[in-house]
């Protein structure tokens, strides 16, 4: 079982209505992205020439999260393609979902800049991930 992210809402994360912003959610998804690649893959994994570049997010505000609350975020694996997946996040205070929201990644070769199939390893490190067809 993979360790969920948890983190603490900075002060500057949060807008005038004393609310995180809209805009940090993707850089909370982004964290827990890289804290569960580690989990997955450890930190010796060669970004470079295999490595993944985001084509898309998705987000759905659901209640505001708000400064010193205990933030959790889980990730989950919603589909696998031949070189993409999709990631499903949930965004959560006290067992409490406030955001959802899903990423397309893109396995990617930054050295020759082409896209490239999920690495075996990768895709088998991905399993480990559950399964999250429905937000």
């Amino acid at each position: 079982m993979l360790d969920s992210y948890k983190l603490q809402v900075r002060f500057s994360d949060c807008d005038m209505m004393q609310h995180v912003n809209n805009a940090v959610y993707l850089n909370y998804f982004e964290e827990a992205r890289i804290h569960y690649f580690r989990q997955m893959l450890g930190v010796e994994w060669d970004w470079k020439k295999t490595g993944v570049i985001l084509r898309k997010n998705e987000l759905e505000y659901l209640k505001p999260v708000f400064l010193h609350e205990p933030v959790e975020i889980f990730v989950y694996l919603k589909h696998i393609g031949e070189k993409s997946f999709t990631l499903s996040y949930e965004v959560k205070v006290l067992n409490e979902v406030k955001t959802t929201g899903s990423s397309v990644l893109v396995c990617y070769d930054s050295v020759n800049k082409i896209s490239i199939p999920i690495p075996k390893r990768m895709k088998d490190a991905l399993g480990k991930l559950s399964l999250k067809l429905e937000q």
